[in-house]
């Protein structure tokens, strides 16, 4: 199992890919000075995404019917648990979009070869918790 995404398990018969890139953002909101640059304050975390991308080729590796699983759990709207294959737990997370492209088509029209990409976007906020604790502590 390289992640899992809920039930879904990315994985050689299922759905294998070759790149994932991690885009975490903080955010600081800003004020003019006059003379001086803006000032900087820390409001909380921001955007936290994921963007997986590969190759699938149905007659070697992977199945078309995977994409069609992943297109039914965009289309519930949910949310969904990301575990890496070590266990790490990175939150709860929502398919904000799937691309694919098929090339190398066979004479019925299939595709041999189809890329994909897959981006996910978090959506629990754990440090609410953490900051209600804090408050009820001062």
């Amino acid at each position: 199992m390289m992640m899992a995404f809920g039930q879904f398990v990315f994985s050689l018969p299922t759905l294998a890919y070759q790149d994932l890139q991690r885009q975490t953002s903080w955010r600081h909101a800003s004020n003019s000075r006059i003379g001086a640059r803006p000032s900087r304050q820390f409001v909380g975390p921001g955007d936290d995404t994921f963007n997986l991308s590969g190759l699938l080729a149905p007659e070697l590796t992977g199945s078309t019917a995977a994409l069609d699983e992943l297109r039914e759990m965009a289309n519930a709207g949910a949310a969904w648990p990301l575990v890496d294959g070590n266990g790490i737990v990175y939150g709860q997370f929502v398919i904000e979009s799937l691309n694919e492209t098929k090339t190398l088509f066979m004479q019925d029209g299939t595709a041999r070869r189809i890329e994909f990409q897959l981006q996910l976007a978090r959506v629990d906020d754990d440090r609410t918790d953490a900051i209600g604790d804090d408050q009820e502590a001062a």
